[in-house]
């Protein structure tokens, strides 16, 4: 067994997993504060089955050929799973997008898969330079406070490319990235965003965290900036999104 404890989103998470793997992946989130743990999550191998099986049913809906992948590579997944499952209690969600911070403020792009969200990210790096911070280039955590403030943090399970920053930063505005023939970007309502918010976030099987996860897309999308952007894939895109979304504030 290998076991640490690593600060996520602000709370410390005792990990004990059968394979490394996932103490590798978290290595720039490890904390000595082994003393204060909020929440602890134990893999045990019935788990990286089941991911495994969940993995095979994805490919075949799909229609893709089956992928092969290591224990040790599915362990990191269950432990992500089941560390989403137990955030929703301090009103943490695990989201599906690209995020990137301009001058301390956050703004998270989301799409279906291979629509361009990370290439368009790297457009806003390449524009803005050192006022901006890659947050997270895959599955942000979400936290929506009682105050309503909301706010974005970079996590170990950052994309292929392993681009983020072990950081939380206000969100500002969440944008549903289209491809289109020219760049435009228009504000819309909640009800317009929801389906794809619920689509690229979370969603546990049990009822009761179900619901919770619901309740936090409401207060997301009440307290951010909800935008569509169409876009090419080029810098003006970038620079259309930027000014597109500085109403955001509410």
């Amino acid at each position: 067994m290998a076991f640490g404890v690593y600060r996520i989103a602000d709370k410390n998470i005792a990990i004990s997993t059968i394979h490394e793997d996932t103490h590798i992946l978290c290595k720039d989130y490890r904390t000595d504060d082994s003393a204060a743990v909020d929440l602890t999550v134990e893999i045990i191998q019935a788990d990286i089955d089941t991911e495994r099986e969940k993995s095979k049913a994805e490919d075949e809906f799909e229609n893709l050929p089956h992928r092969e992948f290591s224990d040790g590579y599915l362990e990191t997944l269950a432990v992500y799973r089941k560390i989403s499952s137990e955030m929703l209690q301090y009103g943490t969600f695990l989201f599906h997008g690209s995020a990137v911070a301009v001058d301390g403020e956050t703004y998270l792009f989301t799409a279906k898969s291979g629509t361009g969200k990370s290439t368009h990210t790297r457009f806003w790096r390449e524009k803005f330079g050192e006022r901006a911070v890659m947050v997270n280039d895959d599955k942000p955590l979400i936290h929506v406070g009682e105050d309503k403030k909301v706010t974005i943090y970079g996590t170990p399970w950052n994309g292929k490319h392993r681009l983020g920053t072990n950081i939380g930063l206000p969100l500002k505005a969440v944008c549903i990235l289209t491809r289109d023939s020219c760049n435009h970007i228009e504000k819309i309502t909640a009800s317009e965003a929801f389906p794809m918010l619920l689509q690229q976030s979370n969603r546990p099987a049990e009822p009761q965290l179900l619901m919770r996860t619901l309740d936090l897309l409401d207060a997301l999308s009440a307290n951010v900036g909800l935008y569509r952007l169409g876009c090419l894939p080029n810098l003006e895109a970038a620079d259309v999104a930027y000014a597109g979304m500085q109403d955001a504030a509410k």
